[in-house]
């Protein structure tokens, strides 16, 4: 039996702000981060809400990629606020934050309330970057800075009920943190179409995620201001994340939040390097094994119109078109590249291969992997493919 569910309200476009204006909520908590204030970007909202006298708090504590000190911090402030309306104004990070924020509270709420008295907040998400589609997901990743790891929770809870997709929010956005988080788009449209878990619903979303990336990010890495490219990749985003939040990822994902915990990257960037490593690995073309394991991508390959004779020669050419994708992007080609220093990255490479292999996105990863595969991936990742 297939399984797809979207429970998220999507508005897409420059009005859909304005369904603030309509928030049926005498109290909101406004969860963002401190460069969205400075950037004004955080006004948007809350000058809209004082024009309908709207109370609210703001919460700007949430820093990339959000510790769980920091969902501590935020679960008081939210216990403290008892809003009847959470919104979250900000990239993958401070969504994360307020998903994590507002199951937290919920939880621990059914520690000390009858069910009867336990309600969710509404949860509108307004993205200011392109890329990890949070804003339809039930994933939240946070970061233990003790034990240098990235923590992946899901759960239906975390769902918001509205996004708002609205490009003069990603506008600022810098060329680097554009094209790390457009690659993050596509890793997950990949992963998501060649899951163990995935469907014809999950499968035409990745698909089009996928076009509508390769035709528009590179357009809005050179050129910011381009509001159409920017909506586009916004739209992508979501669809992405929609794919992913029923289809499930793969291990590009459980390895880049492994690296990423470890070495303080940023999780699109990680993902990017991984891209073409894990594409040929699963698909079989780092091996020979194309034939076992590349049937999927091989589909793939018929959009970006890889018209080559043999599978072998169709998974390469898309492997290298990842690469080139990525060096006009301005990405490294490898963890090496990044100056990470080789001692530190093969020092941590046994305990971040059995991170990996623990991750929840490794379980629908599309072929069967193991931690010493694992290990040699993150170790041909450092020097690059």
């Amino acid at each position: 039996m297939t399984t797809f569910t979207l429970g998220t309200k999507i508005l897409s476009g420059p009005e859909s702000l304005d369904y603030l204006r309509d928030l049926k909520a005498d109290k909101v908590c406004v969860v963002t981060d401190t460069t969205m204030v400075a950037l004004g970007i955080t006004a948007m909202v809350t000058t809209l809400l004082d024009s309908e006298g709207v109370a609210y708090r703001v919460f700007d504590s949430v820093e990339a990629d959000p510790s769980l000190e920091t969902v501590q911090t935020g679960l008081t402030h939210i216990i403290e606020t008892k809003p009847d309306a959470v919104i979250a104004v900000g990239g993958g990070s401070v969504i994360d934050a307020a998903k994590a924020i507002m199951y937290f509270c919920i939880k621990t709420k059914e520690r000390l309330l009858h069910k009867t008295e336990i309600f969710k907040p509404h949860f509108v998400a307004i993205p200011t970057t392109s890329g990890t589609g949070s804003e339809v997901t039930s994933f939240s990743v946070v970061t233990d800075t003790g034990k240098q790891t990235k923590i992946a929770l899901t759960d239906p809870l975390m769902v918001p009920d509205v996004a708002i997709l609205d490009a003069r929010f990603t506008m600022s956005v810098p060329p680097a943190v554009t094209a790390d988080t457009g690659v993050d788009v596509i890793t997950h449209a990949f992963e998501a179409y060649v899951s163990t878990a995935a469907s014809t619903f999950s499968d035409i979303l990745a698909q089009q995620a996928l076009e509508i990336s390769f035709h528009n990010l590179q357009q809005a890495f050179r050129d910011g201001q381009c509001r159409e490219a920017r909506q586009f990749m916004h739209e992508a985003s979501c669809l992405a994340g929609i794919a992913f939040t029923n289809a499930g990822l793969g291990i590009n994902h459980s390895l880049a939040h492994a690296v990423g915990g470890r070495f303080k990257i940023s999780h699109g960037r990680t993902n990017a390097i991984l891209l073409p490593l894990v594409i040929a690995f699963n698909s079989g073309a780092l091996d020979g094994r194309e034939e076992e394991f590349g049937q999927k991508y091989d589909r793939l390959t018929k959009i970006f119109r890889l018209d080559l004779p043999t599978r072998r020669e169709r998974l390469r050419a898309l492997v290298t078109l990842v690469q080139r994708f990525n060096q006009a992007l301005e990405i490294p080609p490898s963890f090496g590249a990044l100056g990470i220093q080789e001692d530190a990255f093969r020092q941590a490479l046994p305990s971040m291969a059995v991170k990996a292999l623990e991750d929840v996105c490794t379980g629908t990863n599309p072929r069967p992997v193991n931690v010493q595969e694992l290990e040699c991936l993150l170790e041909q990742a450092w020097q690059g493919l």
